[in-house]
Parts: structure tokens; C-alpha cells; sequence
């Protein structure tokens, strides 16, 4: 099968000047905010190319679902996959500047019992969040006053004073830098998660692949490096 998508590919003219088509995958809200201005742009200096992008919350496997190329956020398994490092997020805790003045602010990991928390139930743990001391772990019960199955809801839930949220950086990065939204347990955070874009080993790789790559690499590290917070 590898021969014969290598035979077709040379017929295509993939191997002589990037021309194709390219699936991409990528985490939704990532793919939204990040990885669509990336591929726009790609396509406007490369006419030949089409793009197929997948936003999805599942881990797609690249051989099976016919897939390019993927953005992970998080460690990699190992695998014969060829990962090029992006940079990192930070799982950060927040709330509203109203609700930490009514209700004032935790200031170890054993305080989020006493607050009200906002919730996600397609990722979070059902009842408890998860700190570091220390190199250690700190597990907290949670009293979750709002679940719902959306970043995006989530996050306007911590807008309207609800409670505590807890998600990836990169997704409230523009709440906090506006001062909508406040980081509090800074101090007690995971360790950021590295972002890769990985790819399968190849005999010969198409060029439309390799033009994507070395477009794309670049703005990805930028964009992440300006969503720090």
C-alpha cells in the first residue's frame, strides 16, 4: 500500500513541486485560534495545495485516518511518529476578578474546597483537580456548582463570577491580559505541556508536506511564544 500511494503520489507531481492535497489535524479550539490563520495563509503562497483541517478532541491515528499531519498538546507516546517541537501551554486555575472579591482568593490547592468551581465533563476528573508541591502531587475534591461540555462555555461561566476554571493557557490568554480573568494558584501548577507537530516517517516526503512544515513551523513557535502568559 505504501508503494502504491508513492506511485500515485510521483504521477501527481507531488515530488517535483508541492501540489495535493494535506489533511491536518489539530485539538478544536487550538486548531480555531491557531492553526487556521497558519493554514490560510499557507494557502495563498501555495496555490497547488489544498488543506483538509480536522478539528477534533480525539487523538487521530495518522495512518488510519489518512491524516498528514497532527498538533498534539501533551507527552508523546513513544512511536515511529517524527515530532517537531512548538513550544508549551501551562494548565492554569482562574476566576473572575468579581468573584474573587466576593469570595476571596485560594492561596494553597486545599482552598479550592471552599470555592465554587466550574466544570468540564468530557475532560476533568469527575470531582477532584490536581496540583504540584515540590515535585508532588496534590489532589483536591472539587464543588463543582456548573458542568458543561464546552471550553467555551466554560469560559464564559468564569466571566460571570461562577467560580473557579482550570484549562490550557492558550485559551485565556486574551481573558487575562484584558484583566477579565485573574490566574490564581500559579505557584502550584502542573508542568506546561510541550506542543508537537508530528508526522509519519517517509521513504520520500511529498513536497507540498515539506513546504507546509517549513511554513508553518515558524508561526506556530511565534504564536505560542506570544500566548504565554
Amino acid at each position: 500500500m505504501d508503494q502504491l500511494n508513492e506511485v500515485e503520489r510521483a504521477a501527481a507531481g507531488e515530488y517535483t513541486e508541492p501540489r495535493g492535497d494535506l489533511v491536518v489535524t489539530a485539538p478544536t479550539m487550538f486548531g480555531r485560534l491557531h492553526v487556521l490563520p497558519v493554514v490560510t495563509a499557507f494557502l495563498q503562497s501555495y496555490p497547488e495545495v489544498s488543506v483538509g483541517l480536522a478539528l477534533t478532541g480525539r487523538v487521530v491515528n495518522l495512518q488510519d485516518d489518512q491524516v498528514d499531519l497532527a498538533l498534539r498538546i501533551g507527552q508523546l507516546p513513544d512511536s515511529s511518529l517524527i515530532a517537531t517541537r512548538l513550544g508549551t501551554v501551562r494548565r492554569v486555575c482562574c476566576a473572575s476578578p468579581g468573584y474573587l472579591a466576593a469570595n476571596g482568593r485560594p492561596l494553597a490547592p486545599e482552598d479550592v474546597v471552599q470555592h465554587n468551581v466550574v466544570s468540564l465533563r468530557s475532560v476533568s476528573s469527575p470531582g477532584s483537580w490536581t496540583f504540584e508541591s515540590a515535585g508532588k502531587e496534590i489532589t483536591v475534591p472539587l464543588r463543582s456548582r456548573l458542568s458543561v461540555s464546552t471550553v467555551d462555555a466554560a469560559i464564559d461561566a468564569a466571566l460571570f463570577g461562577v467560580g473557579l476554571f482550570r484549562t490550557l493557557s492558550y485559551q485565556l490568554v486574551e481573558h487575562i491580559r484584558n484583566r477579565r480573568l485573574e490566574v490564581v494558584l500559579e505557584e502550584f501548577e502542573p508542568a506546561p505541556r510541550p506542543v508537537h507537530l508530528v508526522h509519519d516517517r517517509q521513504h520520500r516526503m511529498p513536497l507540498k508536506l515539506r513546504a507546509f512544515i517549513d511554513f508553518a513551523v515558524p508561526q506556530f513557535r511565534d504564536r505560542l511564544t506570544q500566548a504565554m502568559l
